[in-house]
């Protein structure tokens, strides 16, 4: 800690000034006989105005609340009586996503997590905010290492109730041909997600971790609702297996690290059916300085829509294999749910009659600016010669 940061003031006095304030102000708070979890809430909080102020450079580590909360609530949903749940996020950034988990388990004191991160400081931030937390050490199963490269975890359990990702988007990788044996991505017609966008590679890490009877949900930018080629085929087969559940548009400019519009994909394995729901939620926010946020009442929309599974107009739509067949596996959510607005009919009379009277207004107006300018009295013939020519071109008009 520096006391004599330039940032506590100018001057050992007002230093001084302001540290005592703070130790005032955390001098009233009671952490002991509060309820709830103080110091992780903190430690999240601070992670968060950190991410607004930092932008891009603070995306690795932190998903905003409203993606988030909707994540994990659609994610953990049917499994929230479970003792014992296991909670994988492969791209965990500072663990917030596992972490929120919590809030809706009957039983978060025996939850276990297991999550890897690539950045060394990120991973540490992850420790620490699951201490903070109170999470036991036996609960906490954390690496840091690079989740693509080499598949992990492969020596305990390797499929997980629930699995969280917000992985970073269309990022490169090796896209080599030995990941082609590899069990994460075998299944998928030879194909791999390519190297400049690794978001499907994400995806099917997280997939082949799923269990049978668990839930999966990702964020994802649009493209990969849409794009051809290898990912075109990975989307078709994933499709025909019946493993995407629903699709949710985001609005835009929700995260730090991206201003794109982007998507939660839900995933479940070996389900009845081969429906899809989609979800536009790209309207559901309010607008802040920096960002654009969700509020409780904005996630529950979404919850509501997600647990209903029915059409709503400009909202929902249930499609079913039939019309992404004939979309071409297309899952590009405007397909589905139509949001455009009716133009209003045009009255022409209406329409003709205003128009005419702007027309006598134009008309009446130039009479009386002629009138004026044909008064005006000049100094010179230059000038003269130029009002003359501007009252030329009124007349003309």
């Amino acid at each position: 800690m520096d006391l004599y940061s330039n940032r506590l003031g100018t001057g050992d006095q007002k230093q001084s000034t302001t540290i005592a304030e703070v130790i005032k102000v955390l001098d009233g708070v009671d952490i002991i006989h509060t309820k709830g979890d103080v110091l992780g809430n903190a430690y999240e909080y601070l992670i968060g105005q950190f991410a607004s102020e930092t932008g891009k450079k603070a995306g690795e580590f932190y998903t905003p609340h409203g993606p988030a909360q909707i994540l994990c609530r659609i994610a953990i949903s049917g499994q929230e009586e479970k003792k014992g749940l296991q909670v994988y996020d492969p791209c965990m950034g500072s663990g917030s996503l596992m972490l929120s988990c919590r809030n809706y388990s009957k039983e978060p004191d025996y939850i276990k997590y297991y999550g890897q991160e690539l950045m060394p400081s990120t991973y540490n931030l992850a420790r620490m905010n699951m201490f903070l937390h109170g999470v036991l050490p036996e609960n906490q199963h954390l690496r840091n290492g690079d989740t693509l490269d080499a598949d992990w975890p492969t020596d305990e359990d390797t499929e997980f109730d629930v699995v969280t990702m917000n992985p970073p988007y269309s990022a490169k990788w090796s896209a080599a041909e030995g990941f082609k044996q590899d069990e994460r991505f075998m299944d998928y017609g030879g194909k791999l997600a390519p190297k400049s966008k690794a978001d499907y590679a994400f995806l099917l890490h997280g997939f082949y971790h799923l269990k049978q009877t668990g839930t999966m949900a990702i964020v994802l930018p649009h493209g990969v609702l849409f794009r051809g080629a290898a990912e075109g085929t990975i989307r078709e087969i994933l499709l025909k297996n019946g493993s995407i559940y629903a699709v949710i548009g985001l609005p835009s400019n929700m995260f730090y690290n991206t201003s794109i519009p982007t998507c939660i994909v839900v995933l479940k394995k070996h389900r009845d059916g081969r429906d899809v729901l989609f979800i536009d939620a790209s309207k559901l926010y309010e607008k802040e300085k920096k960002q654009n946020v969700m509020r409780e009442e904005h996630i529950d929309r979404v919850l509501e829509l997600f647990t209903a599974r029915k059409p709503v107009d400009k909202m929902a739509y249930l499609a079913s294999f039939e019309d992404i067949k004939a979309n071409d596996y297309n899952l590009n959510i405007p397909r589905y749910v139509d949001t455009s607005e009716e133009e209003p009919e045009v009255d022409l009379r209406q329409l003709s009659g205003s128009i005419r009277e702007t027309s006598r207004a134009i008309k009446a107006g130039n009479e009386a600016l002629l009138e004026m300018l044909g008064e005006l009295t000049f100094v010179d013939s230059e000038t003269k010669d130029a009002v003359e020519e501007f009252i030329n071109v009124l007349r003309e008009v």
